[in-house]
């Protein structure tokens, strides 16, 4: 019952930056960024709830900062010193309820169609 439209992903050298974009076409409650490089298994790359507190994975921890606009049901992730290991397709999810856990996709219910990040050395 809500769609995902992802942007901003694109080519960029390393220590550069991207700002990911998600609009969501309504409000929701839990938002994440989720990531998947060739050959490895989908996995969270930070959370908002709707209380505004947020989870990092440690990887990406210090360099991204996820954020939300409620009044136009977008969120974002801003992201710093890119490395070559941050290459891979990122797809924002939500769920209409409170909770959800970074670790398990599985509480995601909708997923937008992923964006490509390209980082090189």
């Amino acid at each position: 019952q809500v769609q995902l439209v992802e942007s901003g992903g694109g080519s960029v050298q390393a220590g550069g930056s991207l700002r990911l974009s998600c609009a969501a076409s309504r409000y929701t409650y839990t938002m994440a960024w989720f990531r998947q490089a060739p050959g490895k298994e989908r996995e969270g790359v930070a959370i908002i709830y709707s209380g505004m507190t947020t989870v990092y994975a440690d990887s990406v921890k210090g360099r991204f900062t996820i954020s939300r606009d409620t009044n136009n049901n977008t969120l974002y992730m801003q992201m710093n010193s890119l490395k070559p290991e941050d290459t891979a397709m990122d797809y924002c999810a939500t769920r209409s309820a409170y909770g959800g856990r970074l670790g398990r996709p599985a509480d995601f219910a909708y997923w937008g169609q992923g964006t490509q990040v390209t980082v090189s050395s």
